[in-house]
């Protein structure tokens, strides 16, 4: 199957940046008799003119948006995960996570993903890809954490990046969602009354999932927090949603890219799951 771009991409024309373009009628060939006594009609110098002015404004931006570019010295710095390097841990362990740390100055984040997150994801009746982040502060004076541009790239599936979910607004999702399936399934009982026991009973499982789900969003997600001397650690679940017609099933090993915005910089994990070919994670019994 051929990977086509995203819907929504659209090759860029000059007509795209002056607004909608004229047509520019071609001149009739030209015998070489009559070539010097012919005049061009006025309309069409005209149209000519525009273009030429077109194109040159269009070339001047080019070199210049390329040298802004690399002079930009506001620019986001990244301090991305890579292991052996400094400040940069990694560990199996006895829970079923794998975790990425890393250390920059005064901030450091922890991640871990459970090693069956692959599995997990299509067992839910809501999909999303899950990680929780510990972030820690040894600063005199304060760091804030924020959530909402945390971002989680999807490198075998067109390198699609889903940011954080919303905790109240998914939250909200997974109630309209469950109400829905309730007044649905009411409704087919009425049509279909000796269907009843059956879709009733997959009706108050969902709904007990969903249940769940919502206690456990609101209990264990990630909020934006200000961490100081007297607050040290800041930890929760960040949550992605898998919805999307460019994330296919999964491969045997995935690939992600998690972005967490932090103390002016970016923190990247480049990670996989699992992150050697049929690498699993015996859990310590409890």
């Amino acid at each position: 199957m051929s990977r086509s771009a995203p819907q929504g991409l659209k090759p860029v024309s000059f007509a795209s940046l002056s607004g909608t373009a004229e047509a520019v009628p071609f001149p009739k060939p030209l015998s070489s008799r009559t070539a010097e006594a012919v005049t061009l009609p006025r309309s069409f110098r005209r149209q000519i003119s525009k273009l030429l002015v077109l194109m040159i404004a269009v070339a001047s931006l080019l070199p210049y948006s390329a040298v802004a570019s690399s002079k930009d010295k506001n620019r986001i710095s990244a301090v991305r995960w890579a292991e052996g390097n400094p400040g940069c841990t990694f560990s199996r362990d006895d829970d079923g996570k794998y975790r990425y740390g890393i250390w920059s100055d005064e901030a450091g984040i922890v991640m871990a993903v459970d090693s069956q997150e692959l599995e997990k994801v299509h067992r839910r009746h809501q999909p999303f890809f899950a990680v929780l982040l510990t972030v820690r502060y040894r600063g005199q004076t304060s760091l804030e954490v924020a959530t909402e541009n945390i971002s989680l790239q999807f490198m075998k599936h067109f390198q699609v990046m889903q940011t954080a979910l919303d905790p109240d607004d998914f939250s909200d999702k997974v109630q309209n969602d469950a109400d829905a399936l309730n007044d649905e399934t009411a409704r087919q009982v009425e049509k279909h009354p000796e269907q009843k026991e059956q879709k009733e009973a997959f009706v108050r499982a969902f709904l007990k999932d969903s249940a769940e789900l919502q206690e456990f969003i609101g209990k264990n997600s990630l909020r934006p927090t200000r961490l100081s001397p007297g607050k040290t650690e800041a930890s929760g679940w960040v949550l992605f949603s898998t919805e999307s017609k460019w994330i296919s099933r999964w491969k045997k090993q995935e690939e992600f890219i998690l972005r967490v915005p932090l103390a002016g910089k970016i923190f990247e994990f480049p990670f996989r799951l699992p992150p050697k070919p049929g690498e699993t994670i015996l859990r310590k019994r409890e």
